[in-house]
């Protein structure tokens, strides 16, 4: 499942704004922190089933209004910031559209059974060695 290859970019709304933190008389004029905004209800691409999913996964992500909300602000370009959003919203949905395998249940094997109760019955005449024997005093 490769995602880059379905063409999410149109889909994608950016908006830019002011980054917070220092910077000095640079930050004041430029818009470098980038939002990419993404509907996973509105998108053609993505099927319903995985819809489901990412809503499921990624719901501390979306806001109410169903966009999946991805800010950055590291750096002080904002086409740098525009590339570092993509780069995490593809990261983030190949990692919550990864299927969980499913547990199957296993049952120790016979000389492992053997081995833990040889290991106990050793533990228990080393404890037995140690204690004092009171009755003679």
């Amino acid at each position: 499942m490769n995602l880059r290859e379905r063409g999410f970019e149109k889909e994608f709304e950016f908006i830019t704004s002011r980054s917070s933190g220092a910077g000095g008389q640079h930050v004041n004029k430029t818009e470098s922190k980038v939002e990419l905004r993404f509907s996973i209800d509105n998108s053609v691409i993505l099927s319903e089933n995985e819809k489901s999913v990412l809503k499921e996964k990624l719901a501390s992500k979306i806001n109410k209004e169903g966009f999946l909300q991805i800010i950055t602000q590291q750096e002080r370009s904002q086409i740098k910031n525009k590339k570092i959003c993509i780069e995490k919203f593809y990261v983030l949905l190949e990692k919550a559209l990864i299927k969980k395998k499913k547990r199957k249940k296993t049952k120790p094997s016979l000389s492992s059974i053997f081995k833990r109760l040889e290991r106990k019955k050793r533990q228990s005449e080393k404890k037995e060695r140690r204690k004092k024997d009171f009755s003679d005093m």
